[in-house]
């Protein structure tokens, strides 16, 4: 039976005396890193069984090894692991634990690999298991918007270019436009993992006859990573990745942007439910959408991680360099604050209710002017020039405004003093009905392509 040693004797046999208790405080990473449990034993099994397979462990040790593995993670699913105070990392816990159950054998475990490969193959388990997670709830996000523009998405309201009022769109369109973001942002969250770092030691690989294959195919990547260096120096994956999540966070930013403009009085498209807004401390009648403004700022914490991640590894000299640790907590925060947004995302998407006629009234209202384009694409149907058309609906604005009505108040001589091209047909073209019917072109928002779009992202969610 190996002597008990304290967990932080375990790295210390060259070194008299112990650990400063400042080196010891920064070097420690344990309750950051311990949430990585399960990947640390699944690829410790996986390690292990390697081992067996090519005679380096006994198949008795490999069973014990095995067996001790999975009574740990017990202890970890049920709350009952115990920390040691001298754990540095949750590879070191896991490993001073083993060893406490059984023995020398424990001590084996950590034949032929090094914390170095160790925690860069946990860490692109973490990311497939994360890519999981994150993908399945942008998913529930996407449905609780496709089902909102099931619900009220042929309600016309204007879209903005500069937060001016642009043109007629429909508010499933505006809805679509945000499943389709996330659609591309499940594409940054998708990770593969395709090489497996496992095996290539402290970063020059090991003398032992290992079979890395073996492992990689046991915990679900392709092939080994072709370079030891590489394997155990590059963060590249866990970067990519929260370049990924902040892309998210950005596209629930501008969700959240929208629903701060479209529920204030000024807006008033949209009025968020009791349980879904906040009050405040003075003023009673105050109805806050906290929710929605605090997307916008926590989206700042997603990208300020990703950035961290790139910068440990700007001009970091190629091997391992203690700087990598600093990871797991910049890659464990934009985890934490995106999963946050999309649940709140969610809750919000659940608990809102939209105010058609007021959407309605600021297409309609005669300062806005919204149709102009389509009086503009009429007269070039008819085979006036877009540059001289767009002039020509420029001198219209100028007379209603003038007039303080809307371009369709204006009467027919009006439009003919200004074009002999117009006739009583433009004013089929004046109504945002008329607008949206016409913009049949794919990609546009009439209601023939939004039922078409909704039909087509429910068979994709499963709605």
């Amino acid at each position: 039976m190996a002597k008990k040693r304290k967990a932080d004797e375990l790295l210390r046999g060259r070194f008299a005396g112990g650990l400063h208790p400042a080196l010891d405080r920064i070097n420690r990473s344990f309750e950051v890193d311990r949430r990585m449990w399960r990947e640390d034993i699944e690829g410790s099994i996986a390690h292990a069984q390697m081992l067996g397979a090519k005679k380096v462990l006994s198949a008795a040790a490999v069973r014990r090894i095995v067996k001790g593995l999975k009574a740990v993670a017990d202890e970890f699913e049920d709350g009952t692991f115990e920390p040691d105070p001298a754990d540095e990392d949750i590879h070191m816990a896991v490993e001073r634990r083993l060893i406490e159950l059984i023995g020398d054998d424990g001590a084996r475990l950590h034949t032929a690999r090094s914390r170095n490969d160790q925690v860069a193959t946990d860490l692109r388990l973490y990311l497939k298991h994360l890519s999981q997670r994150t993908i399945a709830r942008i998913h529930d996000v996407q449905e609780a918007l496709v089902r909102l523009a099931q619900r009220d998405g042929e309600l016309v309201l204007p879209f903005y270019t500069h937060l001016q009022r642009a043109q007629p769109t429909l508010l499933g369109h505006v809805l679509l436009a945000y499943v389709e973001m996330l659609g591309q942002d499940v594409t940054g969250v998708t990770y593969v993992g395709e090489e497996c770092p496992l095996g290539s030691g402290a970063g020059s690989g090991t003398s032992f006859p290992i079979d890395r294959r073996h492992t990689a195919k046991a915990l679900g990547f392709k092939r080994p990573s072709p370079n030891s260096l590489e394997a155990v120096s590059s963060r590249r994956d866990a970067a990519m990745f929260t370049a990924g999540m902040a892309a998210a966070a950005t596209t629930l930013s501008r969700l959240g942007a929208d629903l701060v403009l479209w529920t204030s009085r000024e807006f008033g498209f949209a009025r968020l439910g009791d349980a879904v807004t906040t009050g405040s401390s003075i003023m009673p009648q105050k109805r806050n959408p906290d929710g929605a403004e605090l997307l916008r700022a926590a989206a700042t914490r997603v990208t300020g991680a990703m950035t961290r991640l790139f910068e440990i590894q700007r001009a970091l000299p190629l091997g391992y360099a203690k700087d990598l640790q600093e990871d797991k907590a910049a890659l464990f925060e934009a985890e934490d604050t995106l999963l946050q947004m999309l649940d709140v995302a969610e809750a919000m998407l659940g608990d809102i209710a939209f105010d058609g006629d007021r959407m309605h009234a600021a297409v309609t209202a005669p300062d806005g002017y919204v149709l102009a384009t389509e009086v503009a694409d009429w007269l070039v149907v008819r085979g006036v020039p877009f540059r001289e058309a767009h002039e020509v609906v420029g001198r219209l604005v100028s007379v209603a405004e003038a007039h303080h009505i809307g371009i369709e108040d204006l009467p027919l001589e009006v439009f003919q003093q200004v074009h002999d091209a117009f006739d009583a047909d433009v004013f089929e073209v004046l109504t945002p009905e008329g607008a949206l019917a016409a913009r049949k072109a794919l990609g546009g928002p009439s209601p023939a392509n939004l039922r078409r779009e909704l039909r087509k992202w429910a068979g994709r969610l499963g709605l």
